[in-house]
């Protein structure tokens, strides 16, 4: 199953958080991972400002980031095109809770064609879930 994970799902195998188990699981059930060029970044700000605040490690952040960097590796990224902007302008017209990013992750998914939409963002979850897209909350 061609499954897009946001980077608040993602995060969840480099950081220990009540939905670790359940992303191993989605992942364990994908045939191919995709994912936004925006989701490396974000999810290592979060790992940084983790660092910062002492509550990783410097050699935990390292094997953090080498792990995502692997995982991303082998996923498809899906670029922030022209198609992907078309699609986050009409989710942010009909879906008006959404933030910016969270548009242009479900707009990536659109546009890749994911069989199953990941996220811990309940109105995330909800617009993907509008347009037509088979969610999973973690």
């Amino acid at each position: 199953m061609r499954t897009y994970l946001d980077a608040s799902a993602l995060a969840g195998r480099y950081v220990r958080e009540r939905n670790t188990g359940r992303v191993a699981e989605i992942l364990r059930d994908a045939s191919s991972l995709g994912t936004s060029a925006l989701t490396i970044p974000e999810i290592l700000s979060a790992l940084c400002r983790r660092r910062r605040e002492g509550v990783l490690s410097p050699e935990n952040y390292e094997q953090a980031k080498d792990a995502l960097l692997e995982d991303v590796a082998d996923a498809s990224i899906v670029p922030v095109s022209p198609e992907v902007l078309r699609r986050a302008t009409e989710l942010l017209e009909e879906a008006h809770e959404l933030s910016a990013v969270d548009a242009l992750h479900v707009g990536s998914a659109l546009e890749w064609g994911a069989q199953l939409f990941v996220s811990a963002d309940a109105r995330q979850i909800a617009a993907a879930a509008r347009f037509g897209l088979p969610t999973s909350r973690v």
